[in-house]
């Protein structure tokens, strides 16, 4: 196949010049009189059984030539594009130059690029220093922690409500002495200090006693859910059921007993939980320095102009995959803008934020993969599978038959690339952290 591509200088723009071979054309025309010849009426044959030949003198063979280049145009455009070595972004715009019979058709498409990507430094870069150390305050504060999960709330007689406290509840609120939805409930049980409310709401019932009536006075925050409630000042008549104080159990064995089997003493579930939290600061650790390094091998490359395709693509993926995260849990994406009072638009903004971020980086590590030039192996292909069959519960073999292997040897070089990058940063002081 001849190809010619030819660049705009200072753009992701340019010109794919390539010629469909009269072979190909052929195939192309018979498909198109296959497809064309189902809907003809031609006096004295039957409908779809018109000859060729009969055909090509009544309307000229012309007659098939735009649908034969839609037929065969996908497969030749791949071909040009593969050959020329070029990365389309978007869907090209297609002028035919020329299509005389007998000779080669000529085809000219207006095809939008990545943009070049100059690797800068991205192996050895210099981190921040990320402590892993387990402090006793740490633990302190993890096991009180699972000993507020374990606190029983005890009935207050006669005494005032205080930060802290669980109060049970009727409330009904209004704005301009109008009842709006969701402004109603009955025995609600609400942690006073907990945020759950609007705020002021909570500070309002510290100090009173089960039996009183309170008049809580709020004004809706301005960024509320409830368009029609936000900045609005609101009444909410509320009664005081009950008053409940939290009972702390005390922190000695029998305590670590009750929440953790496997341990019979405090001092044991104190090394258990410094374990635990050693291994999520690692991770943590481990997390923050793949992505200062990988922030920083981006910083370190000359990237070109990011064509707006793939700022759309990028913020369109991002949505897809997050409105079928919550489809997961039930909630589809009517439900989802509803259930938020937002829009399609106001996600689309949300996740706008950091495309060109996202879509640098993901330049960055394509460009590192081709200069490194790895190569993944059958044997890689094959743990990949496993791993995501086990990972979604699924067979090895539908794993095989929704992902190509292609598909799976980019996704296992790019993750190569990133261990790389990761794992050669060196984690040294900045003069910042001297203190």
């Amino acid at each position: 196949m001849s190809v010619k591509w030819e660049k705009q200088e200072g753009t992701n723009n340019g010109k794919l010049t390539f010629e469909i071979a009269p072979e190909k054309i052929k195939e192309g025309l018979d498909k198109a009189f296959t497809r064309v010849k189902k809907s003809l009426n031609v006096p004295g044959f039957r409908k779809g059984k018109v000859p060729r030949q009969i055909f090509n003198k009544m309307y000229g063979e012309e007659a098939l030539y735009q649908e034969a280049l839609n037929v065969i145009l996908p497969e030749v455009y791949s071909q040009a594009v593969q050959e020329a070595g070029i990365k389309p972004v978007d869907q090209p715009e297609i002028d035919v130059e020329s299509m005389e019979k007998g000779q080669a058709w000529v085809i000219v498409a207006d095809v939008t690029v990545e943009p070049e990507v100059q690797l800068g430094q991205y192996k050895d870069l210099e981190v921040t220093p990320r402590p892993t150390r387990v402090l006793k305050g740490d633990i302190d504060a993890e096991l009180e922690n699972r000993r507020q999960q374990q606190a029983e709330l005890v009935l207050k007689e006669d005494q005032a409500a205080e930060n802290g406290d669980t109060v049970v509840i009727d409330y009904e609120g209004k704005v301009d002495g109008v009842a709006f939805d969701g402004g109603k409930a009955e025995n609600y049980s609400l942690e006073l200090g907990s945020g759950q409310f609007i705020p002021g709401f909570e500070d309002q019932l510290v100090g009173h006693k089960a039996g009183e009536e309170v008049e809580v006075k709020v004004t809706f925050p301005e960024e509320y859910h409830a368009k029609d409630l936000a900045g609005k000042e609101a009444i909410f008549t509320t009664k005081i059921h009950e008053v409940k104080a939290k009972q702390l159990p005390e922190l000695d064995d029998e305590f670590a007993k009750d929440i953790d089997e496997d341990v019979e003493t405090l001092e044991e579930l104190k090394a258990k939980i410094k374990e635990e939290i050693k291994a999520k600061k690692v991770e943590a650790a481990n997390a923050a320095i793949q992505d200062e390094a990988l922030e920083l091998a981006v910083e370190n490359a000359t990237i070109g102009e990011i064509p707006s395709a793939m700022i759309h693509e990028d913020v369109h993926r991002q949505m897809n995959q997050y409105l079928s995260g919550m489809q997961q849990q039930g909630i589809s994406p009517d439900m989802y803008y509803k259930l938020t009072g937002t829009t399609e638009a106001d996600l689309h903004k949300q996740f706008e934020e950091g495309s060109e971020k996202r879509v640098k980086t993901n330049l960055v590590l394509e460009a590192i993969v081709a200069a490194e030039n790895l190569e993944i192996s059958d044997e890689e292909v094959a743990k990949e599978i496993k791993q995501l069959a086990e990972q979604y519960g699924m067979e090895e073999d539908v794993v095989r038959q929704a992902l190509s292997v292609d598909m799976l040897k980019h996704d296992i070089a790019i993750k190569k690339v990133v261990d790389m990058i990761a794992g050669s940063a060196k984690q040294t002081r900045k003069a910042d952290d001297a203190e």
